[in-house]
């Protein structure tokens, strides 16, 4: 698994949001970033999560930042899932898994004594030259933007 940490340059992406935009990490130079991976749409965490973010969602912006989910699911699945939340930033579906392989957050995880392969919910805070500032390995999801602002303004 190919890990990408705090300080190194983050890898150069591209993929389709739920509309079928194409976003790239070039978009976003002159600006804050936060990639935050997840499992799956529509789950317990992965909700909190987004939801926590979207609740933020001004809060994390008036600190220049922009927020960007990433997992495997479909396009599709991500319009329903923000329509369903309200959310106010894109999703990425890497159904590929490019953008996950890329990052290092895929591989093995274990829940309720099985183990198998899935994304492993990590976020990572990249300045505005795309160096990543922060990464969190372990995300509070009811409280995630505010680890986030923590990090960004210490």
């Amino acid at each position: 698994m190919n890990t990408i940490n705090e300080g190194e340059k983050a890898p150069q992406f591209e993929g389709k949001d739920q509309n079928g935009n194409t976003i790239r990490l070039s978009d976003f130079i002159g600006k804050k970033l936060v990639l935050y991976f997840y499992p799956k749409d529509d789950t317990p965490g992965c909700t909190k999560e987004a939801c926590n973010l979207r609740d933020n969602y001004q809060a994390l912006k008036d600190q220049g930042i922009e927020i960007i989910g990433v997992s495997a699911d479909t396009e599709s699945k991500h319009q329903k899932f923000i329509e369903k939340y309200d959310l106010p930033f894109p999703l990425i579906a890497d159904t590929e898994k490019e953008i996950i392989q890329a990052f290092g957050v895929w591989g093995e995880k274990k829940f309720l004594g099985k183990t198998y392969d899935g994304i492993h919910r990590i976020t990572f805070v990249m300045d505005e030259k795309g160096n990543v500032l922060k990464r969190f390995d372990k995300v509070k999801t009811a409280d995630h933007a505010a680890q986030i602002l923590e990090a960004i303004n210490a």
